[in-house]
């Protein structure tokens, strides 16, 4: 581990801290404490009833990978190490909270510690009717669907949602051999995160990787031979995976904390939640007030790695350090590499005007996102200088490291649109003065 960067003394006085998830927001957290100087007591409670591992390898290396990237070897983070009292398989039932201090409860006991961090990660969404359906969220469940594949060369996978993971596992399950099918409502893949238009321009790449997509289809139910549509039509299946988004695993916190409609807690940039000065949060719960992008929802992979850091410096009154970082995912998909940093706007009226960067299909390019404030004259050829919001970047990924950078540095990113739309230019020399 790195050594502690401060020996400043906690504001206010801790001297013990129950972490609640063990993922990587939580692993990242116990880290964060001992690196910045804390030697009081750390409790780490988990779900799961294995060690912190990296969740998005699931999908994308579902069959190259056989157990899961556990942190401890890819990041060095091993809480047995770390917290005094580690228990993986012991879920937060509720939480007390007050001035001083916090219980925790959970099926063994109350933990009590002078403040809490939530980690808690998110759980799949399970529509009504969809229970005979397969998931893929933990380690466990990969280890189910690897076997499914491995077992049956042409097996007919039905999959529920065209995001992010549902794209990554349908080529990865074609590529095997299985006969899959995608089924999206909306009439477009990745939509919801990319927008209509920007999604449109990925569906070319299902019938490349041998996959049927089917856009407009609602499903709604599963059943054991397969799904039913919305209009009736059955689509049948050996195996039906859903994969329609996640909501933050807070459902313990209701009457307790002031969760959003999405179960997630509004938090400051510290992660501070209001209210409850004991109380801190970061990854999938946390919708984090930002200074360029305003309030950022978790979910992103890039709030669990990097957010704990800041939180555990404010809890412990360690100087901040640096401008903090903007949202990222990546996603490799249907042979291709995404990556989505920033936060665009993709539905609604305020929807973040989007111009591209090269031409999708005449290889790597990129979709800019404008601020919608400033959408108003522009056209096929843009020109002027704009506020970009996020810019994806698809199968360039040794741009990704030079635009995080530019996204990262505190202030909204302006770019010269006639420049930065030519793929000539690098897109650092397109930011305008």
């Amino acid at each position: 581990m790195p050594e502690p960067t401060s020996d400043v003394s906690p504001r206010p006085p801790l001297r013990s801290v129950v972490v609640v998830g063990a993922g990587l927001a939580g692993a990242q957290t116990v880290a964060a404490l001992r690196t910045h100087g804390f030697d009081g007591r750390i409790t780490l409670l988990g779900a799961e009833g294995v060690p912190p591992y990296d969740r998005p390898p699931l999908s994308k290396e579902l069959l190259t990978r056989p157990e899961p990237v556990w942190l401890s070897a890819d990041l060095g983070v091993d809480v047995e190490a770390l917290a005094d009292d580690v228990r993986l398989a012991e879920p937060a039932l509720s939480l007390a909270s007050g001035p001083d201090g916090v219980v925790v409860t959970t099926s063994r006991d109350e933990v009590a510690a002078d403040a809490v961090v939530l980690a808690v990660g998110s759980v799949p969404v399970v529509p009504p009717g969809f229970s005979a359906s397969s998931l893929l969220h933990t380690a466990a469940d990969a280890d189910r669907l690897r076997a499914a594949l491995r077992a049956d060369d042409g097996l007919r996978l039905v999959i529920v949602g065209a995001g992010w993971i549902g794209a990554e596992v349908a080529g990865v399950a074609a590529g095997a051999g299985a006969d899959v099918t995608v089924l999206e409502a909306a009439d477009a893949p990745l939509s919801r995160q990319l927008g209509p238009d920007v999604g449109a321009l990925l569906a070319g790449w299902y019938r490349a990787a041998g996959v049927r997509l089917r856009t407009g289809a609602a499903v709604a139910a599963v059943e054991g031979s397969g799904v039913v549509l919305a209009d009736g039509e059955h689509v049948p299946a050996d195996l039906v995976l859903t994969a329609v988004g996640a909501r933050p695993a807070s459902g313990w916190l209701e009457g307790t904390l002031p969760l959003d409609a999405r179960g997630a807690l509004l938090v400051d940039g510290d992660g501070r939640v209001p209210g409850h000065p004991r109380v801190w949060a970061v990854g999938d719960v946390a919708s984090r007030a930002h200074p360029v992008f305003g309030t950022v929802p978790g979910g992103h992979w890039s709030a669990a790695l990097h957010d704990p850091d800041p939180t555990v410096r404010a809890m412990l009154g360690v100087e901040p350090a640096g401008a903090g970082h903007a949202p990222y995912v990546f996603s490799q998909q249907l042979g291709h590499d995404l990556a989505l940093l920033g936060l665009p706007v993709t539905t609604g009226p305020d929807a973040s005007p989007v111009v591209l960067r090269g031409t999708p299909g005449e290889g790597p390019w990129a979709a800019l996102y404008l601020d919608p404030a400033e959408s108003t004259g522009l056209d096929d050829a843009p020109d002027g200088v704009a506020t970009v919001r996020a810019v994806l970047l698809v199968d360039s990924p040794r741009d990704v490291g030079g635009v995080r950078r530019l996204m990262s540095r505190g202030e909204p990113l302006r770019l010269d649109l006639a420049r930065a739309t030519d793929p000539a230019v690098r897109l650092k020399s397109a930011v305008a003065p």
